[in-house]
């Protein structure tokens, strides 16, 4: 393995006019990193992109550990998040709770990443959204309080599709609009 080597950069120069020689004093030369990755250094800048605090609602004060960059949100601890759910009220529900324009639920038992998620939905971050699968199946179904069995029968129902062979003349009539 080859260690990383340096190039001093000479802060001094003089130029040898006889001869065009270049001489450097090396006690003032300073170090220069090895060139830095560019998916590196773009990662570095997202990182320190600076968040805008959001205020409390009934006091306008600014939470302590609100984050102020990015790299600050992701290193926010599970406790930090729940102390910034309950100051925003979305930890508890209140009368205050949906006045803030991203009002979001804060159950019990929440992982870490469910947490960061919805802390960043909450201060407007992208790509913090509901993410579909089960969780978003599980939360539709639980605010209709039916299973998806019973929304597809439910559908059937209306569809006229009862499951007896159905109505060919009254198909065709749904399907061809008001001309049929």
């Amino acid at each position: 393995m080859q260690t990383p080597t340096y190039q001093a950069i000479p802060t001094t120069e003089t130029i040898n006019n006889n001869n065009n020689n270049f001489t450097t004093n090396p006690t003032n030369s300073i170090h220069q990193p090895p060139h830095l990755n560019p998916l590196f250094q773009s990662k570095l800048a997202q990182l320190a992109f600076p968040l805008a605090p959001l205020v409390q609602l009934t006091t306008g004060a600014i939470h302590p550990s609100f984050p102020r960059t990015m790299l600050a949100f992701w290193l926010l601890t599970p406790s930090q998040l729940d102390s910034l759910a309950e100051f925003y009220h979305q930890r508890y529900p209140s009368r205050w709770t949906n006045q803030y324009p991203c009002p979001i639920t804060w159950p019990e038992g929440m992982g870490l990443l469910e947490k960061r998620r919805r802390m960043g939905r909450f201060i407007g971050l992208r790509g913090c959204e509901v993410p579909w699968g089960g969780e978003l199946e599980e939360e539709v179904m639980a605010m209709m309080g039916q299973s998806e069995e019973e929304i597809a029968e439910e559908a059937r129902r209306a569809r006229g599709g009862g499951g007896g062979g159905g109505d060919e003349v009254g198909e065709v009539r749904a399907k061809m609009g008001w001309w049929f």
